[in-house]
């Protein structure tokens, strides 16, 4: 009411009537855009709200075995090319092969795939098993002394008995894996595979201790 007295006397305005219903017109207009620049704001923000919380998985899956008569004879001469980042020339498809009480020492088998494989009480110190994919594969009192297990998946592994004496252990996955009996003396473990070494069952007494669990 103050602005439209203002208005009278500085410009003699007869009509304050209809300036009023302007300004309120105008004023809705505003409150109207308001409101619809509110809506559409929210609208986005819950659309990108649902799409940050429900994020696409991808699903891995393998390639289908290698029909190379001769694939598990790669297993003795390892990867050759790239072996810190497991990039090679061609996939290293070592699935159920049989190296059982075998020498791989010193082998680079960066990215194999060896789910599956029979790896127990095989000679397996100083070889490098960077990015390998060991998903139940048999590990059963093999010799990982000064290995790099390094982003290895040993998902549902059996490694009982294996000895990892001064290994290097980092970024691996140990989820349902047997580790009883495991030896892990001097092995450098990286602190988010020590809580994942902790976390299973199967790692008790003198093998806890060797990796650093807190706790009995």
């Amino acid at each position: 009411m103050a602005i439209l007295q203002k208005c009278n006397a500085a410009f003699g305005c007869t009509r304050p009537q209809r300036i009023r219903c302007q300004a309120v017109q105008a004023s809705a207009v505003r409150d109207e855009g308001t409101k619809s620049f509110a809506a559409v704001a929210a609208a986005g923000f819950t659309a990108l709200s649902l799409l940050t919380a429900a994020p696409a998985v991808a699903e891995f899956k393998l390639p289908p075995i290698s029909s190379d008569p001769n694939r598990c004879d790669r297993g003795y001469t390892g990867n050759t090319i790239g072996q810190a980042n497991a990039v090679s020339d061609k996939v290293l498809d070592l699935r159920r092969c049989d190296y059982s009480g075998k020498d791989l020492s010193g082998k680079t088998l960066a990215g194999a795939l060896l789910s599956d494989t029979d790896m127990s009480n095989t000679n397996l110190r100083e070889a490098v098993l960077t990015k390998s994919y060991g998903v139940g594969a048999i590990l059963s009192g093999a010799d990982l002394t000064n290995a790099v297990v390094d982003r290895v998946d040993f998902s549902r592994a059996k490694l009982n008995g294996a000895k990892f004496v001064n290994a290097v252990v980092t970024g691996t996955t140990f989820e349902g894996a047997d580790l009883s009996e495991s030896v892990w003396e001097d092995a450098l473990i990286g602190n988010e595979d020590v809580k994942r070494l902790c976390s299973n069952p199967t790692l008790t007494g003198e093998s806890r201790f060797q990796v650093g669990c807190r706790g009995k």
